[in-house]
């Protein structure tokens, strides 16, 4: 597979599963902005037991919905662990609630995943990633596609491509590349040209993930990788309309000219406003996902990572920081434009 072709060709944005941050209604709320050909769910732990639908369900409620969002967008459900019999029972038995696809996990850095052996940490033995992969592919329905999600290691990246080719041997029909290694975490920058030789070598997609906040990384990434689908993260979360901006450009190889600081800033300020409606979406359907204490935090996080690229997040979430009551956020949104409607309107209130 030649870089340059691959990155003439329109690719795919797909939004990445990122452990207690893109939850059913993030990736409910940020799918219908659009610009997302695809999702994937934070990661269902599988230790040594076979879990029950529920857990599934409670992780991944689009099961129950064709296995997309409320716009459309496919949602792949992943699974982390590192017992191959275990994972591939739990994954034959996720396979009967219909899912669009199963990705596997092998890129969290988190320490307690790592001590508990899943996440990155696999990434040490390429045998073993083979064998998880192969038992996987092996007790799903050859129709449900089967992906994984990997580093460049763990410490050092010497090992990548072995890894990718025993995934790749082991079945998997795709493959997300963060270009980091787990000891490196979320430091930028981000190693795209690294990605290249994965995508050379093997003859299904790999996608390049990491570091892309702007269009602009977006082309840079695909340049440095040669690879034509590329998967966003934090970017998505700071940024919602990142995808719809990468969408209108990916059919051009062509970066487009960075905007003058007046013009950007304009268009800050009409997304602020378009994005009003989904941070009430986002608010109603947090509150049918947790319990009402923990409501305001979970709005708080998704403002501090939208205050990035929006000053009126930052003014709000200085507005909520002491705020601690539902009805008393709800004042606060309300004062700022936001349009908060009953729980019960939520799309999430039914299934909750």
């Amino acid at each position: 597979m030649s870089a340059d072709p691959s990155v003439r060709r329109p690719g795919r944005v797909l939004l990445a599963p990122m452990d207690g941050v893109a939850d059913v209604v993030l990736r409910a709320v940020l799918t219908r902005l659009g610009g997302f050909d695809l999702a994937v769910t934070e990661f269902v732990r599988v230790t040594s037991s076979l879990l029950p639908p529920r857990t599934f369900l409670r992780t991944a409620p689009e099961l129950e919905h064709a296995s997309c969002t409320p716009s459309g967008t496919p949602v792949r459900v992943q699974l982390l662990g590192g017992d191959a019999s275990c994972l591939a029972e739990n994954a034959a038995r996720l396979a009967e609630l219909g899912p669009t696809g199963i990705d596997l996990n092998f890129g969290c850095p988190a320490p307690t995943v790592n001590r508990h052996d899943g996440g990155a940490v696999l990434l040490n033995d390429p045998e073993r990633l083979f064998r998880i992969a192969d038992a996987v592919r092996r007790a799903m329905p050859a129709a449900v596609p089967l992906s994984a999600k990997m580093r460049l290691g763990v410490e050092a990246p010497t090992r990548a491509l072995e890894c990718a080719q025993a995934l790749a041997a082991g079945g998997i029909d795709a493959l997300v590349v963060h270009a980091r290694t787990r000891d490196e975490g979320y430091r930028p920058p981000a190693h795209w040209a690294l990605l290249a030789p994965i995508g050379a070598a093997l003859s299904i997609p790999v996608v390049a993930n990491g570091e892309v906040w702007s269009v602009e990384d977006y082309h840079r990434c695909r340049a440095a990788s040669g690879l034509a689908d590329v998967m966003i993260g934090r970017g998505a979360v700071s940024d919602p309309f990142l995808a719809r901006r990468i969408g209108e450009a990916r059919l051009s190889s062509d970066a487009s000219e960075p905007l003058s600081p007046p013009v950007a800033e304009r268009l800050r300020a009409a997304e602020w406003q378009r994005l009003l409606p989904s941070l009430a979406e986002f608010w109603a359907g947090v509150q049918t996902r947790v319990q009402a204490r923990a409501a305001p935090g979970r709005l708080k996080q998704w403002l501090k990572a939208l205050s990035v690229r929006y000053d009126e997040a930052g003014a709000l979430l200085a507005v909520l920081r002491p705020v601690t009551s539902v009805a008393a956020t709800a004042d606060v949104l309300r004062a700022h434009g936001v349009p908060v409607r009953p729980v019960a309107d939520s799309p999430f209130a039914a299934a909750s």
